[in-house]
């Protein structure tokens, strides 16, 4: 029998630790709910499970800018829709629902926010603080005003319907593509903090100027940091627009989008990666549940005008749930309990 290196020993250690972690489970049992919600006959829950599952990446990938890398940007919703436009376009606009022309178009759409990323961070990343965020955005509502004046290419307000090939044309198909895509992004994620570049971009996020002095070229790093992020967002545009099957400039690139990814990375806890799925199931099932209190307010007190008054003031509830939040998490859900724990080990 051959005998165990204390080296492969020590590996086996760490991933038997691993599998006993209690986040290692959470995450299981929580893919295993989502991989399970088709079983459910209810449209409305399958596509605001899937949904939760978008944006929680979304936000994830907003969070490496924000949260391990410091950048403040108004403008990330902006790659999500080239995302949508680059598949949407693709199978409408430049062929036919084949695979090869949704292949092409999110190839254009993932250069082109790739490229767009970088011509951003050439030119504002020396700019610190509020004045980066401010210059983005000024290009993320350029971008919407493009989609908006190009109508013979982009559909205008009016949007584009794509059909789209094969499998995603059914819906549990789209459901599990879309799903399979967001794991293997946030995995992606993971990883991407958790390796040595990203341990010099949180590095360069606690202080910059002792990052320079030790030699590491920070515009460099951001400018990496700021490039995968919006890789992930704009692949994860084509997966939401693959689910919607539509595309229109506010539903993709309204400055709303933006404002929902900001509410949800405070709620689920900056720099915490997997705070954002709280943080989107909050504000989607929020934003579900509470505009539909008129029917359980008619059903508990029929025929009651006060009923209605109270429960056609659902924006006033989701603004009580999100001041409660921040007072009793004040670094967001996720951020909260990490540091409880942390204190009680």
């Amino acid at each position: 029998m051959t005998a165990v290196t204390p080296v492969e020993a020590a590996r086996r250690a760490e991933r038997a630790r691993r599998w006993r972690r209690p986040t290692v489970w959470l995450r299981v049992g929580l893919l295993a709910a989502l991989a399970a919600v088709p079983l459910v006959p209810s449209f409305q829950l399958l596509d605001l499970a899937l949904k939760i599952a978008v944006f929680a990446a979304l936000v994830a990938s907003y969070d490496v800018l924000i949260g391990y890398t410091g950048i403040v940007s108004f403008g990330h919703a902006m790659f999500f829709g080239f995302g949508a436009y680059g598949v949407a376009l693709g199978v409408a606009r430049f062929g036919g629902p084949t695979w090869g022309d949704l292949g092409l178009g999110l190839g254009v759409a993932v250069g082109a926010s790739a490229l767009v990323s970088v011509a951003i961070g050439a030119f504002s990343l020396r700019v610190k603080a509020i004045f980066f965020a401010m210059i983005t955005l000024a290009f993320a509502e350029f971008a919407l005003i493009l989609a908006v004046q190009l109508g013979p290419l982009t559909g205008g307000e009016d949007g584009l319907s794509p059909r789209f090939p094969g499998l995603l044309a059914h819906r549990l198909g789209a459901y599990y593509a879309v799903l399979a895509v967001v794991v293997a992004l946030f995995e992606a994620m993971r990883r991407f903090v958790a390796s040595p570049l990203g341990r010099v971009l949180q590095a360069i996020r606690d202080n910059e100027l002792r990052a320079e002095a030790l030699g590491f070229r920070t515009f460099v790093y951001q400018s990496v940091a700021s490039c995968f992020a919006s890789v992930v967002a704009t692949v994860l545009g084509a997966g939401y627009a693959v689910w919607v099957g539509y595309v229109n400039p506010e539903s993709t690139l309204g400055i709303q989008i933006m404002l929902d990814i900001l509410l949800m990375v405070i709620i689920g806890g900056i720099g915490t990666l997997w705070g954002g799925g709280i943080g989107a199931a909050f504000l989607l099932t929020a934003q579900a549940v509470l505009p539909n209190l008129r029917g359980l307010g008619a059903a508990l007190l029929p025929g009651s005008a006060l009923a209605v008054r109270l429960t056609e003031r659902w924006p006033l509830y989701f603004g009580i749930l999100f001041i409660l939040v921040v007072f009793f998490f004040p670094k967001g859900v996720a951020g909260s309990l990490r540091e409880t724990l942390g204190r009680r080990r």
